[in-house]
């Protein structure tokens, strides 16, 4: 089992979805100097009973009531279960390990103030069979994440609900399941677990990820949905694209002059019809901007991955402790409500391509590409339900990011609401899978109704044959949604993407 070492200064998106799949961690002992340096403050502070937020003072609008070093370990239990209130479905594994690998990883910087105890605890969580119940819902993107937080915590201390590898119990008895220890928070603690951005991050390290391959993916749809329609390759010319001088709409290009290379199917302006549809002309023009929007995004979170977001701040080399905002997730949410929006349009146009396939007004195949029309229906219900993904993907694609709410009394009165728009991108990457799914399933059915005597390209040709080895040819009206459900599955595990680069290389 691969193993990721935390450091908290240079984990990569790469190192993240590897904990979310599995890989266990293991702690750089540099970060174990840095976290004991600041934790030496907090203890100091803690004894003096200095004045120090959420150190020695409640929390939010009661952050002017003193504690009491008697009183500082109740104060953070009491954070924790009173914050731990979330409602909705559970996160689901991925992004739960997910989650607690970037909380692990901030806590590593060393500016928290957590004890070695604490934070081996967490590392001993991640690397154990037990996964907390996490609910979606609760976050309003600042003080942070701190209502999934507050649940991933609980499972440290043994209350609420964990699950044991698959099976969801007390998480007091999963943790005995897995020789783990109970244990009790110390001062700042509970604020160092709950305070951040570490939920929204985590599922946006999930949407770049899905983006990445669902941008390739797109591409791949549009050459074979070019090959179907006989599409006209002239716009795919890398002279127009570098009088644009956009960087995904050259590299879209790129992809589709290197997927269509060798193809027999395809023609030159003029030799059917002198131009196309914007479907299929302007593709690098629609996909380009959506790879530009989602390199965007994975930059932001290139860097949230390795920050500090929780509050006060410890810094023991100056001996002071500073309370400021890190902990607002706006940096995340209007990367995440853009990541939406541009994943979305690659839905929009997909829905689009599939009509000019099924529509018999827009292309010479036969009528929802079946035989004996009528008497079948074909692919008429398939694309019925592309336009209502797409539908549901223009609804999603609001951003929460304008709006904001005030809470704890008008003392947090500006919130990110990311963790929302976290949730909605990745409910539109899956939307999107499915539909770029049916315009695979469409555009296959679509070529087999084409000339036999003209040869895919050597890429496309990859792709035809891992999908017709799932799903034969629909030669009367059947059973369909498994046909749809196993090619999103070879979409959403990137082997529709990697028979292709098997045969031409990388995709851009």
């Amino acid at each position: 089992m691969k193993k990721v070492v935390i450091n908290g200064l240079s984990l990569s998106l790469k190192d993240v979805l590897d904990v979310a799949c599995g890989a266990k961690v293991e702690i750089a002992e540099e970060a174990y100097t840095r976290m004991a340096a600041s934790r030496k403050l907090v203890d100091e502070i803690i004894k003096e009973e200095k004045s120090v937020y959420g150190i020695t003072t409640g929390f939010g609008k009661f952050s002017e009531v003193s504690i009491s070093e008697k009183d500082s370990k109740k104060l953070q239990k009491n954070l924790i279960v009173s914050h731990a209130c979330g409602v909705g479905k559970p996160l689901n594994k991925e992004a739960v390990r997910a989650l607690m690998c970037l909380r692990l990883n901030a806590l590593a910087v060393g500016n928290s103030g957590i004890s070695r105890n604490t934070f081996d605890a967490l590392k001993d969580l991640i690397n154990s069979p037990v996964t907390p119940y996490i609910p979606e819902k609760g976050s309003l993107g600042a003080s942070g994440d701190l209502v999934p937080l507050a649940h991933m915590t609980l499972s440290l201390l043994g209350i609420g609900n964990a699950y044991y590898e698959d099976t969801l119990m007390p998480a007091k008895r999963a943790l005995k399941k897995a020789n783990l220890s109970i244990i009790e928070l110390t001062g700042k603690e509970g604020l160092a677990l709950i305070n951040g951005t570490c939920a929204m991050c985590a599922l946006a390290c999930l949407t770049v990820s899905d983006g990445i391959n669902l941008n390739k993916t797109a591409d791949i749809c549009a050459a074979l949905t070019c090959e179907a329609l006989r599409g006209i390759t002239d716009a795919y010319d890398d002279r127009i694209q570098q009088l644009r001088r956009q960087t995904g709409q050259i590299k879209t290009a790129q992809n589709l002059r290197n997927l269509l290379s060798g193809s027999e199917k395809v023609t030159k302006q003029g030799q059917l019809r002198v131009q196309d549809a914007y479907t299929l002309r302007c593709v690098p023009q629609i996909h380009g901007p959506s790879k530009d929007a989602i390199n965007y995004v994975n930059d932001i979170v290139s860097k949230e991955i390795n920050a500090v977001t929780d509050n006060p701040l410890i810094f023991p080399d100056t001996n002071q402790t500073f309370s400021g905002g890190n902990f607002h997730g706006q940096c995340l949410a209007l990367p995440l409500d853009f990541a939406a929006i541009a994943l979305s349009e690659l839905a929009n146009v997909s829905e689009r391509r599939i009509e000019r396939m099924v529509n018999p007004q827009l292309s010479e195949l036969p009528g929802f590409l079946v035989k004996k029309g009528g008497l079948n229906s074909g692919f008429m219900i398939v694309q019925y339900v592309a336009a209502s993904l797409v539908n549901e993907n223009k609804v999603l694609s609001h951003p929460a990011s304008v709006d904001s709410i005030t809470s704890s009394a008008n003392q947090e009165d500006h919130v990110s609401m990311g963790m929302t728009a976290a949730r909605k991108s990745r409910e539109i990457a899956k939307n999107v899978t499915q539909v770029l799914a049916i315009e695979l399933l469409t555009a296959c059915q679509a070529i087999d109704f084409g000339d036999k005597n003209l040869n895919l390209a050597p890429a496309t040709k990859a792709v035809y044959d891992l999908i017709r080895n799932k799903v034969p040819f629909m030669a009367s009206d059947r059973y369909i949604s498994p046909d749809i459900l196993a090619v999103e599955e070879l979409v959403k595990s990137g082997e529709i993407v990697r028979a292709v680069e098997n045969i031409i290389g990388e995709l851009n």
